[in-house]
């Protein structure tokens, strides 16, 4: 767990993604999304997975895909049943961007998912890491890509005596171990093998350059925004000056994530009620 491994030897490379094998053998996730694999549910497993840790994105899955079994049915669906069925998870601006790709892929593509992650990244809330996530996943593809859980692995294998790492670093050591022959099942194994790693070891992470601490949920901006949508979902369009009186917030905070939530497109401002488009 704690080797180190030399790019520069091809037998160390060998060795690193030998490791990797024989970990997933022995400990490989059962995951819906990769038991049965479809482009629909790897664009929604994947846009689910941006910030959330997989137990909850499990709890959700398999629902939400009963409810919207493929594209051209999320693709119809409104803005508030998708909230709806998206609630639990969070970072709720993924729904709406789930809405609007289910939208794009039907209407530019006729319901295939595009090969190329640069086209992928012209679509609303797909950076370059869920872009490679989802060609890798979808098509067997090789693409580099970098998440948290490849970041873990490889600074702990490739830098450990170094801080301040940045991923323009670990782009060239992920692209010469890269398994061409079989890149899912070898991300599938690094993100298996980093997720234990995040729990037996201090977090290699914090010495990432892109390192970050996630905020506390409790008391939160995202804490009032999932409040808000909850009174909506429940009750339908609500006077935007009593939200606050409802949700238990100032009337202050609320009004500025009101505004914040109205531009981004979630909710909508309809004479004196708050509603959803």
């Amino acid at each position: 767990m704690n080797e180190s491994f030399n790019l520069d030897d091809p037998a160390s490379i060998d060795q690193f993604n030998a490791m990797l094998s024989e970990f997933y053998l022995k400990n490989r996730r059962p995951m819906p999304w990769r038991d049965e694999i479809t482009p629909y549910r790897v664009v929604v497993s994947e846009i689910m997975l941006q910030q959330t840790q997989v137990p909850r994105v499990l709890k959700k899955f398999d629902e939400f895909i009963q409810i919207f079994p493929d594209f051209a049915a999320l693709a119809q669906a409104s803005l508030e049943d998708v909230l709806r069925a998206w609630q639990g998870l969070g970072y709720n601006r993924r729904a709406k961007y789930l809405l609007q790709i289910a939208q794009e892929i039907m209407n530019r593509w006729d319901g295939v998912v595009p090969d190329d992650p640069a086209v992928l990244q012209t679509l609303p809330g797909i950076g370059a890491a869920t872009a490679g996530s989802i060609v890798v996943f979808t098509y067997d593809l090789p693409v580099a890509f970098i998440e948290t859980n490849v970041r873990r692995v490889f600074i702990h294998h490739f830098f450990q005596d170094q801080a301040d790492v940045s991923d323009k670093e670990i782009y060239p050591v992920l692209t010469r171990t890269l398994d061409c022959a079989h890149p899912r099942e070898w991300y599938y194994s690094i993100m298996d093998y980093g997720t234990f790693l995040a729990g037996a070891i201090e977090n290699p992470n914090r010495r990432s350059r892109h390192y970050a601490v996630q905020s506390k949920f409790s008391g939160s901006d995202r804490e009032i925004r999932g409040r808000i949508l909850k009174v909506l979902l429940d009750g339908g369009p609500v006077a935007g000056d009593i939200i606050h009186q409802k949700i238990q917030s100032e009337k202050e905070r609320t009004d500025r994530i009101l505004g914040q939530m109205i531009h981004e497109g979630l909710l909508i401002k309809d004479g004196s009620l708050i509603r959803f488009p």
